[in-house]
């Protein structure tokens, strides 16, 4: 078996390269404003370049395969919720405060769109409802996840506040909705550079972590998180995607969707977006960007799941189509 195949992505690197900058050379006083600010105007690109590059069909057409959609909007929304609030007792025996806020964060965050669509196609599963799906996901996550984390976060110890909320609504929502306007004069320019997309999305989300963890380190994030917080930390996350995944899979059979909708819902309904979810943790936890390192660290940590697990599962789908079909063949 080829190493290659366990060797962390390009993007992975960064992150985990981003960080131990971050721990050896944190960015403070002066430098860190400065930092903060370009990382805003990041941050407002990125959803405008978002805006700009989601057709109005594809809200159109989510309309008319809404089974599915809602299938996946429950799990995202509602499933994930419910169990980041059922492992509370594990969460503060096991976690430190704040990490445990930040896995109830990443259970409030809408579905990836890539991973989402590439896992999709690679299972063999309804690629074209995974993309409505996943972006639409993402585009009610503007406006629901900030929702959420003012309900679930407040009303456990959470650092994020109302106003948090409505600043999203400014610093997200509306960059958002004016790259959508402006689609059909830019639209076309957007679809031809999708990588810049790409690299603004990775950019914004590498500026974030250093602030972040910048912040935290200062704060004395390492010295405060002790080795096993972490390591429970992960098995948390193992644990949400352990649930998820499987209930998916059941609710998809029991609702009678067909193998390639039940691809789609398993795949769109257990991810979790890094692209968007660091961007709005920036500004539903600006004041207290001490804590915003341990609070963007399960994210970190399911991201990587999710990315791992997910790849066994859709080459065990693909592995199963193929089997099926060559029995026909031989029929």
């Amino acid at each position: 078996m080829s190493l290659r195949r366990f060797r962390p992505d390009n993007f992975t690197l960064a992150l985990l390269a981003t960080v131990l900058l971050a721990t050896l050379l944190p960015c403070r006083g002066g430098t860190a404003r400065v930092l903060d600010g370009i990382t805003d105007a990041a941050i407002a690109l990125l959803f405008f370049l978002h805006g700009a590059k989601l057709p109005r069909a594809a809200i159109v057409q989510g309309l008319t395969h809404w089974r599915l959609h809602l299938t996946v909007f429950a799990s995202t929304f509602v499933l994930f919720p419910l169990l980041g609030l059922a492992l509370r007792p594990l969460g503060h025996a096991l976690l430190t405060p704040e990490l445990y806020l930040g896995v109830l964060f990443v259970c409030t965050l809408p579905s990836t769109v890539q991973s989402s669509i590439a896992f999709t196609s690679i299972a063999g599963g309804n690629v074209s409802a995974a993309v409505v799906s996943a972006s639409m996901s993402n585009l009610i996550g503007i406006v629901l996840t900030p929702l959420l984390v003012g309900l679930l976060l407040a009303s456990h110890g959470g650092g994020a506040s109302w106003r948090g909320v409505l600043d999203i609504m400014l610093q997200l929502l509306l960059p958002f909705a004016l790259g959508h306007v402006a689609r059909r004069r830019i639209g076309g320019w957007v679809d031809r550079h999708r990588p810049l997309l790409g690299y603004t999305d990775q950019g914004t989300i590498l500026l974030v972590v250093y602030t972040a963890f910048s912040a935290a380190v200062v704060d004395g994030l390492w010295r405060d998180t002790p080795v096993s917080a972490l390591l429970a930390t992960l098995a948390m996350c193992a644990l949400l995607l352990a649930l998820v995944m499987p209930t998916l899979t059941w609710a998809a059979r029991r609702l009678g969707f067909s193998r390639e909708d039940e691809i789609a819902i398993v795949f769109c309904g257990s991810k979790k977006s890094m692209a968007s979810g660091i961007p709005m943790a920036k500004i539903l936890f600006a004041g207290q960007l001490g804590g915003l390192g341990a609070l963007v660290l399960p994210l970190m940590i399911f991201h990587q799941l999710q990315l791992i697990v997910c790849a066994v599962v859709a080459r065990r789908y693909a592995t199963r189509a193929a089997a099926t079909d060559d029995t026909l063949e031989a029929d």
